[in-house]
């Protein structure tokens, strides 16, 4: 089926929810899962006055990012799926781009990524980055939706 499958993971709920998804995916396949994380800076350059602490919140953020990538690699491998992590720092450029970038530099076959399933105003004003690597994707990208708590 897929040779290899990249994951975006950020820590969220619903990006775990698509981390469970590509695992399903990849047990007992001959398929390799790449979880990426990515740091971006761009609004800290913008709000950090002072070097030192744009350096520490920096350490914090990648420190933050090998967690989930952690996270992300001990339940893939629980499951037996084969997998790689990938953390990468960017400065001014649109996640979904980069996204869409690391796809194509990794041969990736497919994309899964959560999404909240925004519509209407909210969509338009919060952004998606799932929007944004649909729209840009040369492969398949597998939107999966955060189920609602039920009330």
């Amino acid at each position: 089926m897929y040779q290899r499958i990249l994951v975006p993971v950020d820590g969220s709920p619903t990006a775990e929810r698509g981390l469970r998804e590509a695992i399903n995916l990849a047990e007992g396949q001959n398929t390799r899962l790449l979880f990426l994380h990515i740091v971006d800076d761009y609004t800290m350059l913008i709000e950090m006055s002072s070097a030192a602490g744009y350096e520490e919140m920096i350490r914090g953020l990648r420190q933050y990012g090998l967690d989930v990538l952690g996270k992300a690699k001990r339940a893939a491998e629980a499951a037996g799926a084969h997998c790689e992590t990938l953390l990468r720092e960017v400065t001014g450029k649109r996640v979904a781009d980069v996204i869409v970038d690391q796809a194509r530099q990794h041969a990736c076959d497919l994309i899964v990524m959560g999404t909240h399933g925004r519509r209407g105003f909210s969509r338009l004003t919060l952004g998606s980055a799932a929007e944004g690597v649909m729209r840009s994707s040369p492969v398949p990208v597998l939107l999966v939706r955060l189920e609602e708590p039920k009330v």
